[in-house]
């Protein structure tokens, strides 16, 4: 088995496992302060993964407007605001963390999507990723020659479910800050 195939495997079951621990030492670490700056870091990540499920059409056409024409992978890039946000909540070591999981995880999953969308798309897809980071934002958008900006769609994002990332984020942030010491 395949660094890829492996980090496909464990992603969602360690991804859970790490979110139950987390639920459970959070509150204990977290002070108002981290709180607070946590909660805008995961928000911005929140706001990222809406606005990108809102310009996907997963598996039809490439996306390369919106948050995808400042980064391949926005919602991984937002997951990872999130990731981050909730540990500077409880406390900012956590960081680290997170870095390494998403090194040991998410890029290898990156990677066996890029080869998925290069398989799709093998007209489109080498200019924007010659174009577009894989997951650092650039900071102005790229343009496709002969695309036109498509606007965000309500309809995509209920159809992806983004609005359950929301619900938990809102749910966690007010778990945090009931539970934790005062």
């Amino acid at each position: 088995m395949n660094a890829s195939q492996l980090a496909k495997r464990l992603r969602l079951p360690l991804g859970f496992l790490f979110g139950l621990l987390y639920f459970w030492l959070a509150p204990r670490w977290a002070t108002p302060e981290r709180l607070v700056i946590g909660a805008i870091v995961a928000a911005l990540g929140l706001f990222v993964r809406g606005w990108a499920a809102g310009h996907i059409v997963k598996n039809r056409e490439l996306a390369t407007t919106g948050p995808y024409a400042h980064v391949r992978n926005p919602l991984y890039f937002g997951s990872f605001l999130l990731a981050a946000g909730f540990a500077i909540a409880a406390h900012p070591l956590l960081l680290v963390f997170v870095a390494l999981f998403w090194a040991v995880i998410y890029f290898p999953t990156m990677e066996r999507e890029r080869q998925h969308i290069l398989g799709r798309f093998p007209d489109t897809y080498p200019a924007f990723a010659e174009n577009v980071p894989l997951f650092v934002p650039r900071l102005t958008p790229w343009r496709q020659p002969g695309v036109t900006g498509e606007r965000w769609s309500a309809s995509l994002y209920m159809k992806h479910k983004e609005w359950q990332a929301a619900l938990v984020f809102v749910a966690a942030i007010a778990w945090i800050a009931w539970r934790m010491p005062r």
